[in-house]
């Protein structure tokens, strides 16, 4: 697997690295490391990989993740702040990061590249300054604000699907699409069997109707969606731990294909 496909736009041909069987091979180079032991590669590099600063199998097989990645949200929420973060980030990097990217290197092939999200919070606007998130998500983008979720933090493992922002023009394309009986009754549908499969629909809405729709509109709920998601929570569940959680997100994800191509064909 090259370094390139765990973290996208990061570094050249000559930085990438691929691994063969029990081998790590480095692209580009005049020396030849192809011969070195994992463990004589770890020791060159300090054992941290240069891009994500996990440990070097980090871009092995996704294996779960450990009890210790929600034991330090847990932890980050009874204190988020700086001196916490430096003194555990060890513990991020290696059971919060490096799993996270194994499992986006797994669901890549099928469902794209993901965007792993920054661990630190904007507060420049925010009332609320404390600066670490309390918990790790990423997204793969099918169309613009429109694609796949996973997340880490203390109450577990949670994924999501669906449209989280758009333009008013996109929103108004929407509306009309709901508003339409056959593509209206369409999505009641697709939703329908999603929350009867375990799924919660979710989004932001409007307290009111929308502009130019009537309060008694058999789809009026629908038409007060802001953003429209639908999201599944594994919490504390044995699979998280597990290989198995990454054919569980697959299979979820595959799941809610129809819905994003709804909302990608209608806006």
């Amino acid at each position: 697997m090259r370094v390139c496909e765990v973290h996208p736009g990061r570094g050249h041909l000559d930085e990438e690295l691929v691994r063969s069987r029990d081998r790590w091979v480095e692209l580009g180079r005049d020396e030849d490391l192809g011969t070195a032991e994992l463990g004589d590669l770890d020791r060159a590099h300090g054992g941290v990989c240069p891009f994500c600063r996990a440990n070097y199998r980090c871009r092995m097989s996704f294996t779960g993740f450990p009890a210790a990645a929600l034991d330090f949200y847990d932890d980050l929420e009874m204190d988020n702040t700086k001196s916490f973060w430096t003194a555990h980030k060890q513990v991020y990097e290696e059971s919060v990061r490096a799993p996270m990217t194994a499992l986006l290197a797994e669901l890549e092939e099928e469902f794209g590249t993901a965007k792993l999200f920054r661990p630190y919070r904007d507060v420049r606007f925010a009332k609320d300054k404390t600066p670490y998130k309390t918990h790790q998500g990423a997204f793969i983008d099918l169309a613009p604000a429109t694609g796949w979720y996973v997340q880490v933090s203390a109450p577990g493992v949670r994924v999501a699907a669906g449209f989280y922002d758009a333009t008013s023009e996109r929103l108004a394309r929407v509306r009309t699409a709901i508003d339409d009986d056959r593509r209206g009754k369409q999505l009641e549908k697709l939703l329908a069997k999603l929350t009867r499969a375990g799924w919660t629909v979710g989004g932001d809405k409007l307290k009111t109707s929308p502009r130019g729709y009537d309060a008694d509109h058999p789809r009026i709920d629908l038409l007060r969606h802001k953003s429209l998601t639908v999201s599944k929570s594994y919490g504390f569940e044995p699979i998280i731990h597990t290989p198995d959680l990454a054919t569980q997100i697959r299979t979820d994800w595959q799941s809610t294909k129809p819905l994003l191509t709804w909302l990608t064909d209608n806006s």
